[in-house]
């Protein structure tokens, strides 16, 4: 398979997958203007369910141009001879490699991201300053951008290095090493997230003594879950939107609230959603997740394996001088499609899991307080109340709201 040929499969998967996800948004599009389902009329009033509206239809027209953007800037990359241009930088600068690589990918991430921050930034100062959820400041916008970047060079350029170390040390038997390497990380990153990378953004403070702690606290001891860990987090100084989520395991586990969702809901309510959160980790959905995770991790690498030393690969995206992070970046798009049908499987999985959370916060707490909880926050969120089954069947890790009270309630 020569690298012309390469190049229209890789042209070819990339419009594809645009016209895909065109089509799906326009059918879910469609539906904007649906009437509140019966089961959900106490969910909006008229004037809030047309505010709902208009967000979920500004946001799509948004996403609309972001995606075209997008799409003409990687085909034009590919086209034009972008990554051609982006690897003689590279060259230009070191002999090493590893040192090649990194230059590659910092270039085009952190020159991807430049480019990208005016649409970022509309999202945040005008969408969502426009329906009340941005409480981020400009300096916060750029601060976080900045601690980003940070954090891409160290973390990903440090397993990016190492990756590349392996196949030079290790040959086609690197995929090995580097999915050790990443279950690792990742278990490491399971353990440790809310200690090491969170506060990098946000204050986390201990959840303080009072009747809510004392009734999460009664619950957890009720179903026979140790914790000592609660924290807040200050979400409400970026957005108004509420969440709340469970991370780590063993001793290091732990449950973290917004502040925006304790201020939102009442104490029974933040009760059975932490119920809801408990559930997932009773049922052991947060160890399949992650076990999930690293095994997908390693058929990826496995996969890779086998292409990594066709210079077809690379050629096929320009280059001239066949490397590791040239056919990463040619793999990374035939290799699309596999991904999107493992995302479809990890959907439905996250979807079924969402149930037996459910069910479990239902069946150890109680279900009214979760359905009023799951009708706020979605009330708050403006969330899309009717939803396209496709767009669902494709996207949605969580059942839609209708969904999730009928189960409730059953």
């Amino acid at each position: 398979m020569n690298s012309s040929f390469l190049f229209y499969i890789l042209i070819t998967i990339l419009l594809i997958q645009f016209t895909i996800e065109t089509f799906l948004e326009y059918l879910n599009a469609k539906r904007y203007s649906d009437a509140v389902p019966n089961e959900l009329s106490d969910v909006f009033d008229r004037e809030e369910y047309r505010k709902a509206q208009q967000y979920k239809k500004t946001n799509y027209r948004f996403g609309l141009v972001t995606s075209v953007f997008s799409l003409a800037l990687t085909l034009s990359f590919l086209i034009f001879g972008g990554f051609e241009w982006v690897d003689r930088i590279a060259r230009n600068i070191s002999d090493s490699p590893i040192l090649n690589a990194l230059l590659f990918f910092g270039i085009i991430m952190i020159g991807n991201d430049i480019i990208t921050t005016p649409f970022s930034y509309y999202r945040t100062f005008v969408i969502e300053e426009r329906f009340g959820f941005n409480k981020s400041t400009k300096k916060l916008f750029w601060i976080d951008k900045l601690k980003g970047w940070l954090m891409m060079m160290i973390i990903g350029g440090s397993l990016l290095a190492l990756v590349i170390w392996f196949f030079q040390w290790a040959g086609t038997n690197f995929w090995i090493y580097a999915w050790a390497l990443m279950a690792v990380f990742s278990l490491f990153m399971n353990l440790f997230y809310s200690k090491l990378i969170v506060p990098l953004f946000n204050k986390q403070t201990p959840l303080e003594e009072g009747s809510l702690k004392s009734k999460i606290e009664a619950y957890a001891k009720q179903v026979g879950f140790e914790l000592k860990n609660v924290f807040v987090i200050d979400g409400s100084k970026r957005s108004t939107k509420a969440n709340a989520y469970f991370s780590g395991f063993g001793k290091e586990k732990r449950i973290t609230l917004y502040d925006t969702l304790i201020n939102d809901l009442e104490e029974d309510e933040i009760v059975a959603v932490l119920a809801h959160e408990v559930g997932h980790y009773k049922k052991k959905h947060i160890i399949f997740n992650l076990s999930a995770s690293i095994l997908l991790t390693g058929l990826t690498l496995f996969i890779l394996s086998l292409f990594i030393n066709n210079p077809e690969i690379s050629l096929a995206i320009g280059v001239s001088q066949p490397s590791f992070h040239a056919a990463l970046i040619g793999f990374g798009i035939l290799y699309s499609p596999i991904s999107e049908i493992t995302g479809l499987i990890m959907n439905y999985m996250s979807r079924k899991f969402e149930y037996q959370a459910d069910d479990f916060a239902k069946n150890t707490f109680a279900p009214k307080p979760l359905i009023s909880s799951l009708k706020k926050l979605s009330k708050n969120s403006l969330s899309n109340l009717t939803p396209h089954p496709a767009y669902v069947f494709m996207h949605y890790s969580h059942p839609t709201l209708m969904s999730r009270i009928k189960n409730l309630k059953a």
